[in-house]
């Protein structure tokens, strides 16, 4: 396996794992690949630099940058604060449909009901009906607000 930092068009940095490089050149060149943050799919290996060891100078540059679990504890508090911050604009401008989801965007894909954002309940399966009919959804997991 094979670990890249990644960035996207809009300069937001994640990580993503590879089996190999063979197989991140076919995710990207597929167009696969897509920011969690802002789902921007013009996504591109950021700069890496060598791990060189020894210096005193490199040891403390590298004592100054947080620990990679903290980088990664930060990436997630980021993108939980960007989910949540996508949860609250949808229940603000959306509709709540509640389990007549699939319903009311069927009837809105065929013309038969006022063209509006909405969002509700649906299964799995009821969602992959969807997305057969050509009718485009998007899952939006309930996130916990973070304590007070």
């Amino acid at each position: 396996m094979i670990r890249y930092t990644l960035t996207c068009g809009a300069g937001h940095e994640f990580e993503a794992w590879f089996r190999d490089s063979t197989a991140y050149e076919a995710e990207a060149q597929a167009g696969r690949l897509q920011c969690p943050l802002c789902g921007d799919r013009e996504v591109r290996k950021a700069p890496m630099a060598p791990a060189v060891h020894g210096g005193r100078r490199n040891t403390q540059e590298r004592a100054a940058l947080p620990a990679p679990s903290e980088r990664r504890r930060q990436h997630l508090a980021q993108l939980l604060r960007a989910a949540r911050a996508l949860q609250r604009y949808v229940e603000t401008h959306f509709e709540d449909v509640g389990e007549r989801f699939p319903e009311e965007a069927r009837r809105i894909h065929q013309g038969e009901a006022e063209a509006r954002g909405i969002y509700g309940k649906a299964s799995a399966e009821e969602v992959r009906e969807l997305r057969e009919e050509g009718i485009e959804v998007l899952p939006l997991p309930r996130l916990p607000e973070p304590d007070a």
